[in-house]
């Protein structure tokens, strides 16, 4: 028990006044102080070495750091660690570079701003396009250089990290010299709010190439080729307008999926509905491995384990277009023009099958297409039917002195459609392409070149001619 201060107050100058008192008595009297709490140790070995003792020696309060280490307990216990506190946002953010580009985001982590920009630079000999018609061999326009895509992407997320949007702005694209200057103008072709809080479900709304089949949900920057298969033109049903309910189940077990069910204007790329009528999608995507299989061609990754999808989707709709591409709502060869038709001239519905494959430095990918449009004024009904199959190896992992930044790929392609001039009749094309990439980093900085060997059965002339065609491009994201 601690002795009573005061008692110290009065106590001490008794002692000290005592001219009889002895150092000895001194000493006793400090350690009875000292027992009692009245002074510290520190002051103790103070005091001791004084000849003399006077009352204010004694009453000197100790140094601040001196009372609170004598008032602190001689040891003290273990203490487990507190957790640390949350992220506070305190105004300030953080800049960095990766996959995405640049990257801003706040201290808290709930805002955060990707920015990349990519550019595309082609060569192409004699002609860039995919050729339809046998006239499109007759007059070639020779060796052209372009910008095929110069693009500016923006995405993250805000608020909280679930809830994400990303768009994206193309800046020049490319245009023949008789097409109208406005059609080469900058255009926003991608804008979207993912709210993905859970993995099983999530909803996404805005524009975007929609979820049906993934050679055209592919980045155009993470193609295997130089540009997609002739495929691509008739089937896809590129950027809609709408809203869509996505999700993944079963993760990483022999059940694992993703799902997309969406409606869409159905009226392409920044275009409000015209009809009563919308487009109706469904994908399902089985990953039969366990493990998902990304919207991005060859294996440059080098899967560690194989990883493989069985895909199949579905569309609907009704309205004015037969195809649709980045500029929009268009109109297949030999259908009425899509500004001339009516507005639920064409009953549209298609479907897909799909199957994708990585492992190792080896890739695989294929689709195969239906597609039957019914034109209710013209009452004439047309099936159109294609696929490619497309598969590529970095050799070096079979042959040690092949570079390893090297892929080499083949692909064939087909396409049955109505003849333009007899919609009655079906017209053949046929694609068959080499390629090599080599990537200097990743799909971010690589070099393309390839080979196709193109043609064309047309049953209205009874004819079948074929071109030859070289193309070389640099695409780079910084």
């Amino acid at each position: 028990m601690r002795f009573p201060r005061f008692l110290a107050h009065v106590l001490v100058p008794a002692f000290l006044i005592l001219p009889a008192l002895s150092s000895a008595a001194d000493r006793d009297l400090l350690e009875a102080l000292l027992e009692n709490g009245a002074i510290t140790q520190e002051q103790f070995d103070k005091l001791i070495e004084k000849e003399t003792l006077s009352t204010d020696d004694v009453l000197t309060e100790p140094e601040p750091a001196a009372a609170e280490e004598a008032a602190a307990p001689a040891e003290q216990p273990e203490t487990t660690a507190e957790a640390p506190e949350p992220k506070k946002d305190d105004g300030s953010a953080s800049v960095s570079y990766g996959s995405k580009g640049f990257r801003f985001e706040t201290a808290d982590g709930n805002f955060q701003t990707n920015l990349q920009w990519r550019a595309q630079l082609r060569y192409s000999y004699p002609l860039d396009a995919d050729p339809r018609q046998l006239g499109s061999f007759e007059d070639t326009p020779g060796g052209s250089f372009e910008p095929r895509r110069l693009r500016m992407k923006i995405g993250g997320h805000g608020f909280k990290p679930w809830l994400k949007y990303y768009f994206e702005v193309d800046l020049q694209p490319a245009r023949d010299p008789d097409a109208n200057a406005i059609s080469s103008a900058a255009r926003v072709i991608d804008y979207r709010i993912d709210i993905a809080k859970r993995e099983d479900i999530g909803l996404r709304v805005g524009q975007w190439k929609i979820d049906f089949n993934r050679e055209r949900v592919d980045s155009s920057g993470k193609q295997q080729f130089v540009e997609r298969s002739i495929v691509n033109r008739i089937f896809t049903l590129d950027r809609q307008v709408g809203v869509q309910l996505r999700g993944r189940l079963f993760s990483e077990t022999m059940a694992d999926m993703r799902y997309f069910v969406g409606a869409f204007n159905g009226e392409g790329r920044g275009t409000r509905n015209v009809g009563n009528d919308n487009m109706y999608v469904g994908r399902l995507q089985w990953n039969f491995l366990g493990k998902d299989v990304p919207y991005t061609q060859t294996d440059v990754e080098f899967t560690d384990d194989p990883a493989a999808s069985l895909s199949f989707g579905t569309a609907t709709t009704v309205g004015p277009c037969t195809r649709w591409s980045s500029s929009g709502c268009g109109s297949l060869d030999g259908f009425t023009n899509f500004l001339l038709a009516t507005e639920d001239q064409f009953e549209i519905d298609q479907h897909v099958q799909e199957f994708a494959f990585k492992y190792r430095g080896f890739s695989i990918q294929q689709e195969y297409h239906w597609k039957n449009i019914d034109d209710r004024v013209e009452n004439i009904k047309n099936e159109l039917t294609g696929g490619y199959f497309q598969t590529g190896y970095f050799f070096h992992g079979l042959f040690e002195a092949f570079p390893k930044p090297l892929e080499l790929a083949v692909r064939y392609a087909f396409v049955d459609e109505p003849n333009a001039t007899d919609r009655l009749l079906e017209n053949n094309r046929e694609e068959y392409s080499i390629a090599a990439n080599w990537f200097f980093n990743g799909h971010r900085n690589k070099l393309t070149v390839d080979y196709s060997y193109l043609t064309i059965d047309d049953a209205f002339l009874n004819a079948t001619d074929s071109q030859n065609r070289f193309r070389v491009q640099w695409d780079v994201s910084f």
